[in-house]
């Protein structure tokens, strides 16, 4: 963390009520600077055409002028572009608002000396959006408490149109509680209030905030905090009989109960919670399933089978170990399996008249991807279904390069002993679960 900000986070821990009144003086020409390089060059333009190698080269140009407009209150947030990306498994789209360069260099600094005073007052349920907390972590978490703490019920959530549903007037007195620099408080009414192009048309944003920016990832963990978190530890968790446990990663949450009766006395005054702040859950994700040490042996009691918990692109559900111990198994979620295979596929059939050792370092970046993201322990055979495809269809490929040009295994193996195929690995092995819980 910048020194600066070290003394911001450190008040913020010590004075829990403190409301900082001085903080754009940390929004400085090098943290904008610092920014704008941790952007990719790649990276999608907003509005204005502006690529970030551009921007860049440009930085002395613009910066003095957005820095006197930060301090005088009158910088102008251009609206973002909005563009449409598939939703996993489903042929309906995602809304993601793309900010210009520059815009984006201004709100990852600003998220981040924001981020300084929030980090000491989040939660430790909460793990999107966060530094140094990601889904493994929380997949881990759930894990651990699942099968180290009295849980026998789940309660599993989304919220519907999470983004697009913030409403400004609570957002604006959250952020009141612990920022009071009218500086800071100008650029994020002028973010909430910037509006969306798409098509040339432009729409003005009464409600909600953009999916791409980084300060709308700060806001909205900031907006669940209060609405969410901070309800469920002081006035849900006192009132109940047994245990119980929230894991929240961005607008996706799950609760853990140990009785029934507490899980149901939750999802009834839940709804009435969200709909004070402008929320509704989405039906088709949330329910309540009995999940825990118990679920199997009831559910086999029941004649019927035991319920699947789905979390962060997991299926989740009740097995046991070698030694007959209770434990959480967990496989890639079909979904998303089948869309990580379609991906594979064409990137193997867009390459396929490449030279073969290029091919192949291209299928290894996309399975250490995959790898890096769903290795985790009791998921190999779930990884080794995507190296299998890959190794069939890459086959297959060659073999179509030309009507005489059939591979056979023999010529195939040879090749892969030169190009060797990355095979799968546990990027987080069942021994390295402690070390990821955030409990």
């Amino acid at each position: 963390m910048i020194t600066g900000l070290e003394g911001v986070a450190a008040k913020a821990r010590k004075e829990t009520k403190l409301v900082f009144t001085s903080l754009a003086h940390h929004v400085s020409r090098d943290l904008i600077k610092e920014s704008l390089e941790h952007t990719p060059l790649d990276s999608a333009v907003g509005i204005d055409g502006i690529d970030v190698g551009t921007a860049r080269k440009t930085f002395d140009q613009w910066i003095e002028e957005m820095e006197a407009s930060i301090h005088r209150q009158s910088y102008h947030a251009p609206a973002v572009r909005r563009v449409w990306i598939p939703k996993p498994g489903k042929e309906e789209k995602r809304p993601i608002g793309v900010p210009c360069v520059a815009d984006r260099a201004l709100q990852r600094s600003v998220a981040t000396v924001l981020n300084a005073i929030y980090e000491e007052d989040f939660l430790n349920c909460s793990f999107g959006g966060r530094p140094g907390r990601g889904q493994h972590n929380a997949l881990v978490t759930i894990n651990e408490i699942i099968v180290g703490k009295e849980v026998n019920w789940v309660f599993e959530a989304d919220l519907k149109n999470f983004f697009g549903s913030l409403d400004h007037g609570w957002l604006l007195r959250f952020v009141e509680h612990r920022v009071g620099d009218p500086r800071i408080l100008s650029l994020i009414r002028k973010w909430l209030k910037a509006g969306v192009m798409e098509g040339g048309v432009y729409e003005d944003s009464e409600v909600g905030t953009p999916q791409g920016g980084s300060i709308s990832v700060l806001l909205s963990n900031l907006y669940l905090h209060y609405v969410l978190d901070l309800w469920f530890e002081k006035a849900i968790k006192p009132r109940l009989v047994g245990e119980c446990y929230l894991i929240r990663y961005i607008d996706d949450f799950i609760v853990c109960f140990q009785h029934k009766k507490d899980a149901e006395r939750f999802v009834d005054v839940l709804e009435k919670r969200l709909a004070k702040f402008s929320l509704t859950l989405e039906p088709r994700k949330t329910r309540l399933i009995e999940f825990g040490k118990f679920a199997e042996r009831n559910a086999k009691e029941k004649g019927k089978r035991p319920e699947t918990l789905y979390f962060l692109g997991f299926t989740h559900y009740c097995t046991t170990s070698r030694k007959g111990k209770f434990m959480v198994g967990r496989k890639t979620e079909k979904s998303r399996l089948r869309r990580s295979m379609n991906n594979l596929q064409n990137r193997i059939r867009e390459a396929r008249h490449w030279n073969v050792g290029v091919q192949i370092d291209r299928i290894n970046r996309t399975l250490r991807g995959h790898y890096n993201y769903y290795g985790m322990g009791g998921n190999y055979q779930s990884l080794e279904k995507v190296y299998n495809l890959a190794v069939l269809y890459l086959r297959q490929m060659l073999s179509r390069r030309s009507q005489k040009g059939h591979v056979t295994w023999e010529l195939f193996n040879k090749i892969r002993e030169k190009h060797p195929i990355l095979r799968p690995y546990l990027k987080i092995p069942y021994s390295e679960f402690k070390r990821y819980a955030m409990l």
